[in-house]
């Protein structure tokens, strides 16, 4: 006797749509069998299934982020603020949503850690291209950075590109320079693959534009936009050091990399200085 009934609740006028063919439209357009299979655990710990899946998400996370800055880039070239704004707007939801998933991971004991650590080799997350994309983004280039992806041809060619194209803070700067504002030929025609470097002309620059009588200024705004993503990140890397401490004290990390005390020296380090400066000067 077959137990095939219909769920009353499924059938009639107002029912979906249940009977395809092949897959179901969602899954041709989210993918979520091939999102949901790529978890592959190395060791037989059930906490290392939070602690990969929240780093596949961080992963995705980055991804959008890196869409919306080098939109905001390319509006901000085109001297279309409106869309540049949007897209970093956008960004700073999808920031707040980043920084979360270390709630997961941000109560691991070391125990707890070190009982899948060892699955991870020599992997850290200081290896993520797609996060090295975002830091090319905020104007923090190094070419080092890229020597760990000669192995993979497509990711390193694209990091490569990201490495010699202008930062977001790098067209914001030369928006304000077509706009008449001082700033400097060593700053707009500074060497793009290498580290922003922060500059007292700009910073001259910011505490003009932050000192006008109208403070809903499309510049004014664009700045406070720009320092909401700055704060952000700057929560981000405190988030990650505090995690990072308290999951494996000050040991060396995965990788090798110098684990705390590598944070802690990120951490201090502000994106788009200028802008926090200025705000002693007005």
């Amino acid at each position: 006797m077959s137990t095939n009934h219909p769920d009353p609740e499924a059938t009639g006028a107002d029912a979906p749509h249940l009977d395809f063919a092949g897959t179901t439209p969602y899954e041709d357009y989210v993918h979520a069998d091939v999102l949901t299979h790529l978890q592959h655990l190395c060791s037989d710990d059930p906490g290392e299934m939070v602690f990969l899946v929240t780093t596949q998400v961080m992963e995705l996370w980055f991804t959008v982020i890196v869409h919306e800055w080098e939109t905001a880039t390319r509006a901000l070239r085109e001297d279309r603020i409106p869309v540049a704004r949007d897209a970093l707007k956008r960004s700073l939801r999808e920031l707040e949503a980043l920084n979360e998933s270390w709630r997961p991971l941000a109560g691991l004991t070391p125990a707890q850690f070190n009982s899948y650590r060892g699955s991870l080799g020599e992997g850290s997350g200081f290896q993520s291209a797609m996060y090295r994309r975002m830091e090319f983004l905020l104007g923090d280039k190094s070419a080092s950075m890229l020597v760990p992806h000669r192995g993979t041809p497509r990711v390193y060619a694209e990091l490569e590109k990201a490495l010699g194209e202008p930062s977001l803070y790098d067209e914001t700067l030369a928006l304000l320079a077509r706009r008449g504002y001082a700033i400097p030929e060593a700053v707009t025609g500074r060497d793009l693959t290498k580290r922003y470097e922060p500059s007292s002309e700009v910073e001259a620059v910011w505490a003009e534009i932050y000192s006008a009588a109208d403070q809903n200024d499309e510049l004014v705004r664009l700045g406070e936009l720009l320092t909401d993503v700055g704060e952000l990140v700057w929560r981000w890397r405190n988030d990650h050091l505090v995690a990072t401490r308290r999951a494996m004290g000050s040991k060396t990390g995965t990788g090798g990399s110098a684990g705390v005390a590598w944070l802690e020296k990120r951490a201090t380090k502000n994106v788009f200085p200028e802008l926090w400066t200025a705000r002693s000067h007005v």
